[in-house]
């Protein structure tokens, strides 16, 4: 079995901590977590890709363990944490690269394909959205408007998303057996987000959220002009992206793969098998 290394980098003057597996020379294949995660999220899935490919899966600055500085001292925006996520590449001496991308990691990736589309060999997207059809409604009507107006109603219902059941919720809704996830994950996300001003830093980014639908029309029109090797593996009862966002990536990219899977938003705690198994059929195929 690989042996998965924990390390961290100063970039822009801040601990980075990220995970790395497999052979220096091989394929880089870069993870890129979402919200309220952390590489943590990527655990069992780097040592069943790092038999074939060189994998970094970071934490981003605010998650995880690297430094979560206050929000008065760093820009927390999707647009810093892809020029972290770009810095740390480039200090570990990444040229072109795979990448993974769930939920926030997304956002960040699409900014690092749009920066360079050509460095960027393939892409796994997990529910991760790049589509309006994949914004569920009653999830996201809340933040959309409270994003617009800054209104106390609907900022208490964002900030019950930082909650333990809210937590928990993203993890087992939409999951037969909810049983199958080890509390772990939850309880641990929760204790990051809970430490002094990281709820400031939660409402930063979903204060942004909206510069990411912004980006769309320009990413679609790169997929079209650089069209890149993607395969939506995605957890069709998602109550946050659903699965018309999986499907939504045929409208630009029409080789596009696309897997449904009976699961939810994080589809390793549950999926972890058959998500495996596409994943080194689908960069076997296109590597």
């Amino acid at each position: 079995m690989p042996v998965t290394h924990h390390r961290t980098a100063v970039i822009e003057g801040r601990e980075v901590f990220y995970r790395e597996a497999g052979p220096a020379d091989a394929p880089v294949v870069v993870l890129l977590h979402g919200f309220p995660a952390s590489s943590a999220m990527f655990r069992d899935l780097i040592p069943q890709l790092a038999d074939r490919y060189r994998v970094i899966a970071p934490d981003y600055l605010g998650f995880g363990h690297s430094a979560a500085p206050q929000v008065g001292d760093f820009d927390y925006t999707f647009d810093h944490l892809g020029d972290v996520v770009e810095n740390l590449l480039g200090h570990l001496g990444v040229g072109r690269f795979t990448m993974y991308v769930q939920d926030y990691g997304a956002p960040v990736g699409w900014r690092l394909f749009l920066r360079d589309p050509e460095r960027v060999t393939a892409i796994v997207t997990q529910n991760g959205n790049a589509y309006e059809e994949g914004f569920v409604d009653a999830f996201w009507a809340p933040l959309w408007r409270w994003a617009a107006d800054g209104n106390t109603t609907d900022e208490a219902v964002v900030r019950s998303t930082l909650t333990t059941e809210l937590v928990r919720w993203q993890y087992v809704h939409g999951l037969d057996d909810p049983s199958v996830v080890d509390p772990d994950t939850w309880t641990r996300d929760v204790a990051q987000i809970s430490r002094p001003g990281m709820d400031d830093v939660q409402l930063a980014l979903y204060r942004d959220y909206p510069s990411n639908r912004e980006l769309y029309p320009r990413l679609h029109a790169a997929f079209e002009a650089h069209p890149v090797p993607l395969l939506a593996v995605w957890g069709e009862r998602d109550e946050i992206f659903g699965p018309d966002g999986a499907r939504a990536f045929r409208t630009d990219l029409p080789e596009a793969r696309v897997e449904l899977l009976p699961g939810g938003h994080f589809l390793l705690e549950s999926h972890l098998g058959e998500v495996t198994a596409s994943v080194r059929a689908f960069l076997a195929d296109v590597l």
